[in-house]
């Protein structure tokens, strides 16, 4: 029902004192602390509005579309890979998140804008034996290519929601991780260890050299080879340390 402001999740970026409350966001496609409800990206993100009631004004304008629907929910949990549009200002963005693990405004083409990638989290036989997937954002897709598995990636159209192509999860393609220590990295699959009934360890070798290693379920495929089939926000999915960091700003 509620969520309080210091227990809403930290890559929001809300302030400790400006209130009690943080919007909860609604059940939909995406977890409560793996998503961005709208409110936050109009009001705190892109500052469109100043307050909850203009950001509630601009929504109920029916101006701001998620995956090609309209969304006049503020709370509306928008996730990972997620496409926003505002037809308006003539604005695509992806959510995709940045190495601190927060979703970058990362704006993108509206060429781009008409296709999503989402992770396939199930693969089962449904009613009269039509085969189905389920994807990390709740779509269900029937009659997949057979060649597709769970933990591949698909590209999604958002007007139709067929699928137009896939990725395999193997090792030489691009990821990015999705959870965990190394969220909003990038980098390439070099291979999985397996470990029957525990976690399957993923290790990830980015384009500086650095390797790293997650779970498998926090990796997310978005790239044939070192090809990616999203753009990428800026920094590129790379790390840098905090001395590195350091320089840039320094630099600039």
């Amino acid at each position: 029902k509620h969520l309080k402001r210091l227990a809403a999740p930290k890559h929001w970026m809300l302030d400790k004192l400006s209130g009690v409350f943080a919007p909860r966001p609604s059940s939909g496609p995406h977890k409560v602390r793996e998503s961005l409800p709208i409110i936050l990206f109009i009001r705190n993100r892109l500052k469109y509005a100043l307050s909850y009631d203009e950001a509630k004004k601009i929504v109920m304008q029916r101006l701001i579309k998620v995956d090609g629907k309209v969304r006049t929910d503020l709370t509306f949990p928008a996730g990972f890979m997620d496409v926003i549009t505002i037809e308006k200002t003539s604005e695509n963005f992806r959510l995709v998140f940045d190495v601190k693990g927060r979703f970058a405004i990362h704006r993108i083409t509206a060429e781009e804008a008409t296709y999503k990638l989402c992770k396939v989290t199930k693969q089962c036989t449904g009613p009269k034996g039509v085969p189905f997937v389920v994807t990390h954002d709740g779509r269900t897709i029937r009659y997949p290519d057979p060649l597709i598995k769970v933990n591949d990636t698909v590209q999604v159209n958002t007007q139709t929601g067929k699928i137009m192509d896939f990725l395999k999860f193997e090792g030489g393609n691009m990821c990015m991780i999705t959870g965990g220590h190394n969220i909003g990295r990038v980098g390439q699959i070099v291979h999985v260890e397996k470990h029957p009934g525990s976690f399957h360890i993923v290790h990830v070798k980015d384009s500086l050299g650095h390797s790293f290693a997650t779970r498998l379920n926090n990796v997310f495929t978005i790239g044939k080879g070192n090809k990616p089939w999203i753009s990428l926000p800026k920094g590129k999915g790379l790390r840098s340390s905090i001395l590195e960091e350091r320089e840039k700003r320094l630099a600039a």
